[in-house]
């Protein structure tokens, strides 16, 4: 039996990569998925509707560091589907970035970058939470990084966004954990997603990525579909406020 039957799940950031591998991943669990994003979803949601019979779907342009922008998504979602069951906050900047020193970072990029990474989790479980409150029950999850646990050098901006999400994880845990919500996070290693694909940058640095970890092998976007279906399910109803690490043992070093 699928594990997410009737839920309604909105994924960010589900246009392509990581998020339209969550997106597909819930689809496949029998859950009713929202896709959003700056950019068109269609493809994906298309791909959703011919690969998993009876799946539902709806595809929204969303902004998530404008509040109406996420406040109109979670509108969307309750007259289509009537119900917000899981959050899953993936919308980031990560794959256009090029790393350097702490000094040369744009002040706009720094601001741009925890608007979306930062501010946007914020926003967008700001506008479900209501939701999920009434109902008693839910499951948010975040997407920090791997990076963190180990300081990674040349990327501060988008690092401290992630020790934001963690911190903001726990905070959340605690003030929804009386409704019966439960918020996690998950935290990958450098992922062979398609903005990853086409950045020279990232693509340089992958072996020596692959090297730092315990299990010696590029990671893909699939290797995080075990760790999403396990806090979007009953499986982890009594588990809040954690970080599950999946980066094949890299942030053990």
């Amino acid at each position: 039996m699928s594990k997410l039957n009737g839920k309604v799940a909105i994924v960010t950031g589900a246009a392509q990569g990581i998020g339209a591998t969550y997106a597909k991943a819930l689809a496949n669990e029998g859950a009713k998925v929202v896709l959003t994003d700056i950019h068109d979803c269609k493809s994906v949601a298309n791909e959703i509707t011919g690969t998993y019979q009876g799946s539902e779907t709806l595809t929204l342009i969303t902004d998530v560091s404008d509040e109406q922008s996420t406040q109109e998504m979670a509108e969307k979602t309750l007259a289509r589907f009537g119900n917000i069951d899981i959050l899953v906050n993936n919308a980031a900047i990560f794959g256009t970035l090029i790393p350097g020193r702490f000094e040369d970072i744009d002040v706009a990029e720094w601001d741009r970058l925890m608007a979306v990474n930062v501010k946007g989790s914020w926003l967008c479980t700001k506008a479900v939470s209501p939701t999920m409150r009434q109902n008693g029950y839910g499951k948010i999850i975040n997407i920090a990084s791997g990076t963190l646990y180990k300081g990674t050098p040349g990327l501060l901006h988008y690092v401290s966004s992630k020790g934001a999400i963690i911190a903001m994880t726990r905070v959340l845990s605690r003030e929804l954990g009386e409704d019966g919500i439960c918020v996690n996070t998950i935290s990958p290693g450098l992922t062979m997603s398609e903005n990853v694909l086409n950045s020279e940058n990232w693509m340089a640095g992958r072996d020596i990525n692959k090297e730092t970890r315990a299990l010696k092998r590029y990671q893909t976007p699939e290797d995080l579909v075990g760790a999403l279906i396990f806090l979007a399910s009953e499986e982890s109803d009594f588990m809040t406020g954690q970080s599950m690490v999946v980066d094949g043992g890299s942030a053990n070093n």
